[in-house]
């Protein structure tokens, strides 16, 4: 590790005792941008990453609401406005048990190069709350939104900040999300994306992440003359992102063998049909079941439930050309990478935001393979948030397949960014160094053009 990388992390270590995740974030990205520093010392010298690191803005906030029995609860509320170098903070609000400080800045933090990636004006920011849906009634979840957002209002706006959803917040949340801050602004205007179709949102939202994660790794199979065409594919989660990766691999003919949830995992050998999946899309979207129930009805497949303590994930081995995880943050140790590779995987997309540790990554660059990090993968989803915003603005919707067509060009220059500055920067085929890069260096001539602000 250079000097510089090896400073830079004991300082973000001293400031930000306890954020494990923020750490990885950081260190993966400064690990790319000693390649460009080489060349480019006056980043250096204007202290450029030490200032994407520090957000612009952290908002921290109580909540408060009365449950179904009368009972008063209280939640935290976070907003981390990283950086507004390109456009207005732009990310999701992530509503789980496990939302901390530290989780949300590496969400904010990889949000802000994704953003850029997308080729779009749009800054980085995350937020969110330890509040959990699951379990909570309509008016339970209606009224912690609008707890929620009677504080959130005042430091977001169409030209300011604009939230979208993330785990734990869907169609539901925002429609609640977005019905207060109506009534406390008497304004109808673009401050959410993933809103209804028949108030302001955008056809193909819902899909995005995971067409766009399918559009980017069918970029990576064509620079090996390639198609998805009876590929084997591993999918980890069930929600939003994991279930239209499952449709898009299936249009493009691919074969998908799994699934699944925070209890466990199903592997279905004969592979997930469009019948089958139209199942879990009622379980998880209008039930809120549990995958378990996936192989309660199709004997087909085989469910495993989770356990913690053998330190490696079996949904990871299985044999498969192509892995999709989709689910969260970590999910990919060094074992899993290995018993991926051990069992023909040679194409990693992610779907989810940073599911693969540096261990998994290292294995991943060390042996070659088709690695594409969340922040070039799944920037579909914003990219598609980006189009809703448009959208908003001329008051004007867009056919599906207009923005489909839109989606799959973005993936198709993102790619194109991530191969080009990876082969410029001396790395080719490291798709990694080429987010980084590429997500950087447009950030950074914003900021000095900007001054020290």
């Amino acid at each position: 590790m250079s000097d510089f990388v090896s400073e830079l992390m004991a300082q973000v270590k001293a400031k930000n005792p306890d954020q494990p995740e923020f750490h990885q974030a950081v260190l993966e990205v400064a690990e790319s941008l000693s390649l460009v520093y080489e060349r480019h010392p006056e980043y250096r010298s204007a202290k450029i990453l030490e200032r994407i690191i520090e957000p612009e803005r952290v908002i921290m906030f109580r909540v408060p609401w009365l449950d179904d029995q009368g009972e008063i609860q209280i939640n935290r509320g976070y907003r981390i406005e990283m950086n507004s170098a390109i456009g207005p903070y732009k990310g999701g609000l992530r509503f789980h048990p496990s939302v901390n400080l530290g989780i949300l800045k590496f969400l904010a933090f990889e949000q802000v190069f994704k953003n850029s990636l997308t080729t779009l004006p749009m800054g980085g920011g995350k937020g969110g709350s330890d509040f959990d849906p699951k379990g909570k009634s309509d008016n339970e979840v209606m009224r912690f939104c609008q707890s929620f957002m009677t504080e959130l209002f005042r430091h977001i706006g169409p030209n300011t900040d604009v939230p979208a959803g993330d785990i734990g917040v869907g169609g539901r949340e925002i429609g609640y999300l977005f019905g207060q801050y109506k009534r406390l602004r008497n304004e109808f205007t673009g401050v959410l994306t993933g809103k209804g179709l028949n108030w302001g949102g955008s056809l193909i939202r819902p899909e995005a992440t995971g067409y766009g994660s399918v559009y980017f790794a069918a970029e990576m199979l064509a620079t090996r003359g390639e198609t998805f065409e009876g590929k084997t594919c591993l999918v980890s989660g069930s929600g939003n992102v994991a279930q239209y990766t499952v449709e898009k691999l299936l249009d493009l003919g691919a074969k998908v063998v799994t699934l699944s949830d925070s209890s466990g995992y199903i592997y279905d050998e004969e592979g997930i049909t469009r019948e089958k999946l139209d199942f879990v899309m009622e379980l998880k979207n209008l039930r809120r079941g549990r995958i378990k129930e996936y192989a309660e009805e199709f004997k087909s497949a085989v469910y495993t439930p989770a356990d913690p303590t053998l330190g490696y994930n079996p949904l990871w081995d299985h044999k498969a050309d192509c892995a999709f995880p989709s689910a969260t943050q970590n999910e990919i140790n060094g074992k899993d990478a290995e018993n991926l590779l051990k069992n023909g995987v040679y194409l990693v997309s992610e779907g989810a935001n940073m599911p693969s540790t540096l261990d998994a990554v290292k294995i991943f660059l060390d042996n070659k393979i088709l690695y594409a990090p969340g922040k070039a993968a799944n920037a579909g989803g914003v990219a598609v948030s980006g189009l809703e915003m448009s959208q908003n603005s001329i008051r004007l919707q867009w056919t599906r397949e207009e923005v489909d067509n839109r989606l799959r060009q973005i993936m198709q220059s993102i790619h194109k960014t991530c191969v080009d500055t990876a082969e410029a920067y001396g790395t080719p085929g490291n798709y990694v160094n080429g987010a980084n890069i590429g997500g950087f260096l447009k950030v950074a001539n914003a900021m000095m053009d900007q001054g020290v602000v």
